[in-house]
């Protein structure tokens, strides 16, 4: 039904699987027998119930509030598949594997079934079937962050519950633990730690690092006015507030925070207060105002604001590669980060560009594409943003893609 162009030729997946492999050199002791490998013959990486695959298997998991249908489009096959309904959902977000479909009477966990494992020097990517896996309490305004051990999940009012991971992989909410204290904003895992801000009032909240019990262990002496938004990068945790962003680092056990502000006042409403990124990316996007785009480079420590049209969606994959901002035209425009420059523009792909919160296109990025979806076209496009933003391929569906993101990343 869908024709894929500029496919990885052949010789590169070939390689890719060769260089997986020499990755794994030393590691892996597999041997030919069916069934699930014995502890002595288990391959380095082996997942059980799982397929392992040279390149990313990313998918997107779709869906419609009004109607409460969702799908999951696989982005190897173009192939959509249907899953259990999920009404009244007013936000959905995900951790790179499971999708967290919120909504007022809680929060549903639909496990993609397409994941990747770091292991710094090699990455093993896997899929497997998508699978249901519950539901947790907590309505609007709940916060789920997760790394590979933990998922934490802070309600709106500040209190928080720990996961652990490996329960979720097979399917079970399992016993959660209740962190103490109260937090102004969402905890998030990191460096088998949890970075977390104070709530006092009347006073400016404070970084503060937990250990996995929540046991307080570092303070670092910065404060936050008014926090908002967070991400997860290679180089730290960011941390938004009013008058820039904090930036968390670990650094052989030891904790540091470091300021990273605009260089002016910021009115509240230009404030950056939600990140969008390319998933292990540095390069981290949010909207200033209605008409720019703030842009922060983690590694040079430097806020730009790129002046563009009126903004309904931004993202970028980085260093080298563009800001593609979705604008009220419809279009894809794309600028140069370093000069704001416009670069390329594309036709009018979203003849009606919604603007409600749970309706509001978004782009979702990841080591090559982009994807836009187009919840009254019934469609979702991909774009190559290294190629004056071409539409590579268009997926037309048989629901209102409304919310989407994108897992296997």
């Amino acid at each position: 039904m869908f024709v894929r162009r500029n496919v990885t030729p052949l010789a590169s997946a070939f390689l890719s699987v060769v260089l997986l492999t020499a990755g794994c050199a030393g590691q892996d002791h597999a041997k030919s027998s069916p069934g699930k490998p014995s502890s002595s013959d288990t391959p380095h990486g082996y997942v059980e119930g799982a397929t392992e695959a040279a390149e990313q298997q990313s998918r997107l998991l779709l869906n419609d509030p009004g109607t409460g249908d969702t799908r999951v489009l696989d982005l190897t096959t173009g192939r959509t598949h249907d899953s259990t309904r999920k009404t009244g959902v007013t936000e959905l977000t995900t951790d790179g594997r499971f999708g967290y479909f919120h909504g007022a009477e809680g929060t549903r966990i639909l496990d993609g079934g397409a994941w990747m494992v770091d292991h710094g020097d090699h990455v093993h990517y896997y899929s497997a079937r998508t699978k249901e896996v519950g539901a947790l309490p907590g309505g609007t305004g709940t916060s789920i962050r997760s790394d590979t051990g933990v998922t934490v999940v802070t309600g709106a009012d500040g209190t928080a519950r720990l996961h652990t991971r490996a329960d979720l992989e097979k399917g079970t909410l399992g016993a959660p633990d209740q962190l103490p204290g109260v937090h102004a904003g969402a905890v998030v895992p990191y460096a088998e730690h949890l970075i977390t801000l104070t709530r006092e009032d009347g006073a400016p909240s404070k970084v503060v690092v937990l250990d996995r019990s929540g046991k307080r262990v570092a303070t670092p002496e910065l404060e936050c006015e008014d926090p908002e938004g967070d991400a997860v990068t290679r180089r730290g945790i960011v941390l938004g507030c009013a008058d820039g962003a904090l930036l968390v680092h670990e650094d052989d056990g030891s904790f540091t925070a470091e300021r990273i502000a605009y260089g002016d006042d910021v009115p509240k409403a230009e404030r950056a207060t939600e990140f969008r990124h390319r998933p292990g990316s540095t390069t981290l996007t949010a909207p200033a105002g209605k008409d720019a785009v703030w842009v922060l480079d983690v590694t040079r420590r430097a806020w730009n604001r790129v002046e563009t049209g009126s903004v309904v969606a931004a993202n970028t994959a980085g260093e080298g590669s563009p800001l593609v901002v979705l604008e009220t035209d419809g279009a894809l425009h794309g600028y140069d980060i370093a000069t704001g420059e416009e670069t390329a523009v594309t036709e009018r792909l979203l003849t009606d560009v919604p603007d409600t919160a749970a309706a509001t296109p978004v782009i979702e990025v990841d080591r090559s594409r982009a994807y836009l979806n187009d919840p009254a076209g019934k469609r979702v496009y991909e774009i190559d943003y290294n190629d004056n933003l071409r539409v590579a391929r268009t997926f037309d569906l048989d629901v209102r893609p409304s919310l989407m993101v994108e897992t296997g990343l």
